[in-house]
């Protein structure tokens, strides 16, 4: 039997990246799926249609955004069992050029910054907020949210993109003590190193790209998480390149 079978998954960014690698292999095993995007429908129809997921545009940043993708969820399959918090902005916006030559700090224009931390902290924040209650009445639920390398959290000209995920690493933390005894999880999952999704800029070096991890990496680590079998597990940190199916004992530094 599929793992994920009669399982109701919401996963943002899923038109694209690790959110779409993710929101394949839950359908793969069983799962209702709904993928949202804060603009481009197209792109999450596309993914619904090849996937038989259920696409809703809604931006994360809105509470009332929020609200209506669990309001929806809710009125067609009267559970969220998953929740994976995908939905994201990176160093694009900041600097097309920030692999290759980083800028520091003081050169963000503030506007992106804010934009930025709107959607990597805030974003989470009203999408897990708007889902936990739900999650409570049923006495069980899974909260997914995407990590990155601790390295490129200290990277330099990475702001505010490292610290955005680095307060990820606390709020995970703290949201897990928070509802620990619930039945609700959360934990964090990182793909273990640069992976090739949009965030990747245009001029990344050939011979570089080709050493990046494919985006369905996630797949295997992220349906554990959401898993029964992952009941036990919360307030940690799984690397999907380490991912051996074992629950981990603590957090991993390298990740």
């Amino acid at each position: 039997m599929p793992i994920l079978k009669d399982k109701v998954a919401i996963v943002t960014g899923g038109g694209r990246g690790l959110g779409r690698s993710i929101a394949e292999a839950y359908r793969d095993e069983g799962a209702e799926v709904v993928i949202t995007a804060a603009a481009n429908q197209a792109e999450i129809d596309k993914v619904a249609a090849l996937t038989g997921s259920i696409a809703m545009q809604a931006d994360v940043t809105r509470e009332a955004d929020a609200a209506r993708v669990v309001d929806a969820v809710m009125a067609r399959f009267g559970r969220i069992d998953i929740l994976v918090n995908n939905a994201g902005r990176g160093m694009k916006f900041v600097n097309p050029r920030f692999m290759t030559h980083p800028e520091p700090f003081w050169e963000c224009d503030p506007a992106v910054w804010r934009m930025i931390i709107d959607t990597n902290i805030n974003g989470v924040f009203l999408m897990t907020r708007a889902v936990v209650p739900v999650m409570l009445k049923q006495g069980s639920g899974r909260i997914i949210n995407l990590a990155i390398n601790f390295e490129t959290q200290k990277r330099k000209g990475f702001t505010p993109y490292g610290p955005s995920k680095a307060a990820l690493e606390s709020m995970t933390a703290i949201w897990a003590e928070d509802l620990r005894g619930t039945g609700v999880t959360v934990n964090a999952v990182a793909p273990g190193g640069g992976t090739e999704t949009g965030m990747i800029p245009d001029d990344f070096p050939d011979a570089l790209r080709k050493q990046l991890l494919q985006p369905g990496v996630i797949g295997p680590a992220a349906v554990y998480l959401a898993s029964d079998d992952a009941a036990g597990v919360t307030g940690q940190r799984i690397v999907a390149t380490q991912f051996n199916q074992a629950p981990p004992a603590g957090n991993d530094s390298k990740g």
